[in-house]
C-alpha cells in the first residue's frame, strides 16, 4: 500500500526546496550565533556578520518561496535544454569524474596541489571527451601551476606544495 499525500500537497514539490532552504538557514544562523569571537582580535565587522546575513537571506527566501507555492505559483518547465531524456545516463563519465575528484582529494596532501591539480584538470578533460594526449597534460600542468601561484603567492591563500615546495 502506497502512502498518499494530502490533497493540498499534491503538485507542490517546491515546498521541499522551501523546507530545505529554511533548515539550511536555521543551521547557518545557529552556527553563526555560536561562533567564539574575541572582541579585541577582530575588526569592526566580526566573523559572524556574513553568516548572519546569509542565514537571514536563506530564511526570507524559504518563506517567500513557500508562500508563493501555497498561493499556486509554479516553476516553469525547462524548454531550452537540449537534453534527450530518452537516452540513458552516461555513467562512465560520471564515474570517471568522481574517481578523478577522489584521487585529487587523496593526493593533494602527499603530492601537493600542483601535481594533484594537474591530474584533476587532465582527468576531467579526459572524462569529458578530450583525446589530445600531448596537449591536455601540458595545459593541465600550466593551469595547475598558475592556480597555485595565484592562490599561494599572490592572494596569500596557502596551498600544499608537496615535493615541489622548494622548487616553485
Amino acid at each position: 500500500m502506497k502512502p498518499t499525500l494530502p490533497s493540498w500537497l499534491r503538485g507542490r514539490s517546491e515546498l521541499g526546496v522551501g523546507v530545505l532552504l529554511f533548515a539550511l538557514g536555521v543551521l547557518v544562523l545557529t552556527d553563526a550565533l555560536t561562533l567564539d569571537t574575541d572582541l579585541t582580535g577582530r575588526g569592526p565587522v566580526g566573523p559572524a556578520t556574513v553568516p548572519l546575513v546569509v542565514g537571514c537571506g536563506l530564511l526570507v527566501v524559504a518563506v517567500l518561496l513557500s508562500v508563493d507555492v501555497l498561493r499556486g505559483g509554479r516553476g516553469e518547465a525547462e524548454a531550452g535544454e537540449d537534453v534527450d531524456l530518452t537516452e540513458p545516463a552516461d555513467w562512465r563519465t560520471v564515474l570517471l569524474l568522481a574517481g578523478v575528484f577522489l584521487a585529487f582529494a587523496v593526493l593533494i596532501g602527499p603530492a601537493g596541489f600542483p601535481v594533484s591539480g594537474a591530474l584533476l584538470f587532465w582527468g576531467s578533460a579526459y572524462a569529458l571527451g578530450s583525446r589530445h594526449f600531448h596537449r591536455d597534460p601540458l595545459i593541465a600542468a600550466c593551469l595547475s601551476l598558475l592556480t597555485y601561484v595565484v592562490f599561494d603567492m599572490l592572494l596569500g591563500v596557502p596551498l600544499p606544495g608537496g615535493p615541489l615546495m622548494g622548487v616553485i
